[in-house]
């Protein structure tokens, strides 16, 4: 078991300092993350996606619900993502099961969206097959003049998942490919640490 400090018991704490530390750094995208998901059958894909939330409960991003992650996290509600911060020389692996947002949530931050991303959103059925380019944009189009100096809702569709981490994994890059590997893993109560090897 590895020796920890105070402030490293807690591995979502320590998520959200490397997280920072990326933003200070100016690493663009820093809050990417490739998002890897599967269906009932074990048929896997992966995307990347944006971090929008984290805290205690876990790790939060907003999507189409009626897309395909959508369908395989409604299927099969397990979900893995991973970080790189490079030049940092830093990774994180996140494991565990996935939840939907309540509404209020999805609400607060479609709310805060810039309207022409709301706009694509409503527009869009993510992952759905798409004759011509000119067909969403003629749809967005008509939308927007639809909704002229209205507030656009947010479709019924259109929510977040927050992934609850059952392991998560601190990766940093050491020479000779010597890397530091560091595994929390949640218990009943608290987290254990392990390292790992490279």
């Amino acid at each position: 078991m590895a020796t920890m400090t105070q402030s490293d018991r807690n591995p979502i704490a320590k998520f959200v300092r490397w997280l920072q530390d990326a933003r200070r750094a100016g690493i663009p995208n820093y809050e990417a993350m490739a998002l890897a998901t599967a269906s009932r059958d074990g048929k896997t894909s992966v995307r990347f996606v944006l971090l929008k939330g984290v805290d205690e409960r876990g790790m939060v991003f907003f999507t189409d619900s009626r897309s395909r992650k959508g369908r395989q996290l409604r299927d099969n509600p397990q979900a893995s993502m991973a970080f790189y911060w490079q030049p940092r020389g830093r990774q994180v692996r996140i494991e565990g099961g996935v939840e939907q947002v309540s509404a209020a949530d999805a609400d607060r931050y479609w709310s805060g969206r810039p309207r022409q991303s709301q706009l694509a959103a409503s527009a869009s059925h993510q992952s759905a097959r798409l004759g011509a380019r000119t067909e969403l944009l003629e749809r967005c189009a008509r939308l927007s003049h639809m909704l002229k100096g209205r507030a656009i809702p947010r479709p019924s569709y259109w929510t977040g998942f927050r992934v609850r981490p059952d392991a998560i994994e601190f990766w940093t890059h050491r020479e000779h490919r010597l890397h530091r590997r560091e595994i929390y893993v949640r218990l009943v109560r608290g987290w254990r640490c392990e390292l790992l090897q490279p």
